[in-house]
This record gives structure tokens, C-alpha cells and sequence, in this order.
């Protein structure tokens, strides 16, 4: 019997070739790479408006791959619809309702339950944040987003078919660079400026990573210069805290601000290429940055290092730094094992600068204005500027810029326009879901790294939800662990399982508190990445600040 062949028929499946022909025509001109999986995935996904296991076939004949390494990646992702044999093909159009914490709080589980009951020939998913919090409810027909949505305006949009993106009008580079842009940039590799000055620069402005971690920005580009060469940069804008969405507004207004902070970080710490990961509810962003990206390489200030845009697929995970490099490299986001940290071995096994859009937004003025200027900013002794995504019971939600160690009641107050008519202040996330929940009472802490963390959580990436007396913190932290729960990357048993069984207790009427914290501890022990550390913070914040809600 010949290798492949069992009593006489071929092993797995035999690839149908018309298939293999759409496939090859869909792939078009792109690189047949290895790391480009989710790249062709998303085109098969687009076309069919799912992936059938003859797609996935043809896809692995094409890329000489086994089609177990297809099928892991395709139905690791939430935004891949990857049928079995004998699944109907979901209806052409899918209307997408968020149900994280801010849309909870304003509706979305009854919009949901209403579009439910009333649309024929209409899938209606209930799915996590998608970045639109200053307009909750929010919902997305196809790949159009509607703020402030109600069950008759998604019906008027359906009617009118409308489905693609809004349109964006940004800062083009022309404009850009009429104002100055890139002239920095321009002078940094004429010699202006060695890499040893821009580093200091940015070390004295105290400046630090704005995506959640906040480590040191200067520092991390300094550590970078000493690693072996191939260098590569990473960017994550896969924003998907619940509650986060600054990254977006800027990108909408100002993408060439951060690229030429981009560009800048690739010039001091000589990277060979940048790689721009976009999460995929941010149809409109994929599409200007397009546009900007391909602009810029038509008419450079400089000679550019190459730049890859890759659209993640519906993955909170992939926010995670290494997660996120194993998704550009065409696999599931699974969080590695450090050390080594991507600083040493990152994308493709190269020593990687990965930041946020926002910390490199702020490169230019940093440099242009120098360091104090950004110092200069800031309240109870902490620096700098903070872009704050504010959701929740506000007159005014959105993105503020406001100083660092800022109050959420000052930040309410003096930037949000106070609270909503008939709504008083009762608690807040600090810092979106894994932030923890503080109550009114701490209204008047410093909002900056390292000053919540006493009060057992964190600022993060600045996602600052505000809640009412109508609202419960229980139901919110059940919320958020619901969210973990659907977002663990499933790697390690005590945040797969622990969040989970927490959001089993806590939907009881009466919560078995020792037992929680049992999890929690677990969680925190033994998990490898933010999430299942993190996922405890809500509900032990509910237990410990809102012990009223439990008599």
C-alpha cells in the first residue's frame, strides 16, 4: 500500500480544483508566506462571507501546508466563520450588537433581544467591545458602526443597505507635511540628531508606554539598540479593552503623527521593517491607513524601511505584546512564555520594539517642543498627558486630554460636563475591565501608573467608565469576567477554567466569597499573561468597595 492510502482511498481530503482556482484568484498577487495565513483567511471570509473545509483544502494545497495548521488558526479567531461539513452558511448580512460594559449599561442586551425577535434573514450576534463606547449602544451592520443605535435606526440601514465603513477625513500627508510633518524625521537621518539624543529626550519625558503597561518608552528603544541586528518594530493598535478606544480617535484624525513616530523609532534603533497590527472592527482605519500608508511610499521624505499593515480577526488576547506577534506571524494569538521578552526575540525570532499607537503619537511634540513640555503637565506630582477614554453616566463621554494624576471626579467635572441629568456618581473603571472598580468615595485618587495599584487596580490604557446609582458593580464585574471568559486564549487552565467557573458563581444571587477568591488567587498565580492575572480585579473590587450590594 502506497504512503497516503488506507484499503484504497486517499487520507484526508482530496482537493477540489475549481476550489483551488478561487482560492488562487482570491489570493491574487499576494506573497505565498507562510506568515501571511490570517491575511488569506480574511480574503476567503470577505468573498464567501464564511470558510467551508473545501476553502480550507484548496488554502492548504496552495501554501503547502497541512489543513489542521489552517483549520487551528481559522477557528482560533472570533471573526471567522469556519463551518463543518454540514453547516447551513450564515445569512449574508450579520448585525453585530456590543454588549460590553458601557452598551450593557445603556441598553444593549434589550436592543439585542428586540432585533432577536424582529429581523428575518439577518444574523444578530451579540459580540464584545468594538471600540465605540462614547456612543453606547452601539451596533454594527456588516462592517458599518451605528452610535447611539436603536432597533428602528438599524431597520432604516438594513433597508438602505448600507454596509461598508463610514468615511474618515484625517490630516492627509499632504497637509501634514505643509504643516511640518516629517521634517523631523528629515533631519534625524540628515544627523541632525544621533539616536543617543532622541533617547535621552524621550527619557527625560518621563514618557511611557500608553497601550497598559507603561513601561518606560526611552528606556525600551535604548534596549533595543543593543541587540543584535535584524531589529523589527511592532505597533499595536488591536485596542480591544473594553471601554479603550483613544488609539481610533487619534488614527481617524492624525494617522501620520504616529507614523512618523514610527519612523523615527526605526531610525534610532536601525529596524530592518515596522509591522502594524489594526484590530478588524476598524474597517474605516484599515482603509485610510491604507491609503496614508501607500501615499507615503509614493512620495517618502526619506528612504523607508518596508511597512506591513496586518488586520487581527476579533482576538482581545492579541493585544497582548506576544500574542500579537504570533498573530502577524500567521498563527493563533497565544501568549509565549518569558523570558526571552520580544525585546530579545520577538517577530520572526528578531529583537522587536513593540509599542502602541498612542506612545508613539507623541514622539514628534516631544522632540519638537523638548521634554519639559511634556513634563510640564500633570497634577499630585505625577507628569505628562493622558489621553482618557471616557464611556458611562457622563454629559460628555469621549476622548480628553487631560494631565496625568488627574481625579475621575475632576475628569467628570472639568472635562465631561458632569454626570447625566438624574444620574449620580457611585463608581468608576479606573482602567476598562481588568482595571478593577473603585467607588465614588476614591473619586479623588491620582488616575496615573502606579498610584491604584494599592487600591488593588490599575489605570492601563486610561478606559474610565462611569457608573450611577442605577447601575450595579456586580453586575458590571460579572460582565467583565464574562468577557474574559470568552476572550481567554484557553493556553492555561486556571484562566480558561477559573474564568469560567467565577462567572457561574457570580451570576448566583448569593456569591460563595471564599470560594471566588480561591479562583482568584489561581488565576493570578498561575496564569502566563494579563488576562487571567488581571480578570480577578472586578470582582474583588465588587466585594470589597460595594459590600452593600451583597446584604
Amino acid at each position: 500500500m502506497s504512503k497516503g492510502q488506507t484499503n484504497g482511498r486517499m487520507r484526508g481530503r482530496a482537493v477540489d480544483p475549481s476550489v483551488l482556482g478561487e482560492v488562487q484568484t482570491l489570493l491574487g498577487d499576494l506573497p505565498r508566506r507562510r506568515d501571511l495565513l490570517i491575511e488569506y483567511l480574511h480574503r476567503i471570509q470577505d468573498h464567501y462571507g464564511h470558510i467551508a473545509p473545501p476553502q480550507m483544502v484548496a488554502l492548504a494545497e496552495e501554501l503547502k501546508l497541512a489543513t489542521t495548521e489552517i483549520y487551528e488558526v481559522a477557528t482560533f479567531y472570533h471573526h471567522f466563520d469556519v463551518l463543518a461539513d454540514d453547516d447551513t452558511p450564515p445569512p449574508a448580512m450579520t448585525v453585530r450588537v456590543c454588549e460590553s460594559l458601557t452598551c450593557a449599561m445603556f441598553g444593549a442586551a434589550e436592543l439585542a433581544s428586540k432585533l432577536e425577535a424582529s429581523l428575518e434573514s439577518v444574523r444578530v450576534q451579540r459580540v464584545p467591545c468594538v471600540g465605540r463606547c462614547a456612543q453606547a449602544p452601539v451596533a454594527v451592520v456588516g462592517q458599518h458602526p451605528l452610535g447611539h443605535a436603536t432597533s428602528a435606526k438599524i431597520k432604516t440601514t438594513l433597508a438602505a443597505g448600507v454596509k461598508t465603513p463610514e468615511a474618515t477625513t484625517p490630516i492627509s500627508l499632504d497637509e501634514y507635511r505643509r504643516s511640518g510633518g516629517y521634517c523631523l524625521l528629515q533631519a534625524c537621518v540628515a544627523g541632525s540628531s544621533s539616536p543617543e539624543d532622541v533617547i535621552k529626550a524621550l527619557q527625560d519625558s518621563k514618557l511611557r508606554g500608553l497601550g497598559g503597561a507603561g513601561f518606560p518608552a526611552g528606556t525600551k528603544w535604548s534596549i533595543l539598540r543593543q541587540q543584535a541586528a535584524p531589529r523589527m518594530i511592532a505597533v499595536n493598535i488591536d485596542e480591544g479593552e473594553p471601554g479603550t478606544f483613544k488609539d481610533r480617535h487619534y488614527l481617524e484624525r492624525d494617522p501620520h503623527r504616529f507614523l512618523e513616530g514610527m519612523l523615527i523609532a526605526a531610525w534610532a534603533i536601525e529596524a530592518s521593517a515596522c509591522y502594524l497590527y489594526l484590530r478588524d472592527e476598524y474597517a474605516a482605519c484599515r482603509e485610510l491607513l491604507s491609503r496614508e500608508l501607500t501615499a507615503l511610499q509614493a512620495n517618502p521624505p526619506c528612504p523607508l524601511p518596508p511597512i506591513e499593515l496586518r488586520r487581527g480577526a476579533g482576538a482581545y488576547i492579541c493585544g497582548e505584546e506576544s500574542a500579537m506577534i504570533e498573530s502577524i506571524e500567521g498563527k493563533r494569538g497565544m501568549p509565549r512564555l518569558r523570558p526571552p521578552y520580544v525585546a530579545q526575540v520577538g517577530l520572526f525570532g528578531r529583537p522587536t520594539l513593540e509599542h502602541n499607537l498612542e506612545t508613539l503619537y507623541w514622539v514628534r511634540d516631544i522632540l519638537e517642543k523638548g521634554p519639559g513640555w511634556f513634563t510640564g503637565f500633570g497634577r499630585r506630582e505625577r507628569h505628562g498627558l493622558r489621553s482618557f477614554s471616557v464611556s458611562g453616566r457622563v454629559t460628555k463621554p469621549g476622548v480628553h486630554l487631560a494631565p496625568a494624576g488627574i481625579s475621575a471626579r475632576e475628569l467628570i467635572d472639568e472635562f465631561c460636563g458632569g454626570m447625566l441629568p438624574g444620574h449620580e456618581f457611585y463608581g468608576y473603571f479606573p482602567g476598562g475591565a481588568s482595571g478593577g472598580i473603585l467607588p465614588a468615595s476614591l473619586g479623588d485618587l491620582a488616575l496615573d501608573f502606579d498610584t491604584l495599584q494599592p487600591h488593588g487596580c490599575f489605570i492601563g490604557s486610561a478606559a474610565v467608565i462611569i457608573f450611577s446609582k442605577t447601575d450595579r458593580a456586580r453586575n458590571l464585574a460579572l460582565n467583565a469576567m464574562r468577557f474574559f471568559e470568552h476572550e481567554s486564549c484557553g493556553q492555561c487552565t486556571p484562566c480558561r477554567v477559573g474564568t469560567a467557573k467565577a462567572s457561574l458563581l457570580m451570576a448566583k444571587r448569593e456569591w460563595d466569597q471564599p470560594l471566588l477568591e480561591e479562583l482568584a488567587r489561581a488565576m493570578e498565580d498561575a496564569s502566563i499573561c494579563g488576562l487571567g492575572q488581571a480578570a480577578p480585579n472586578p470582582l474583588r473590587c465588587a466585594i470589597r468597595y460595594f459590600p452593600q450590594e451583597f446584604t
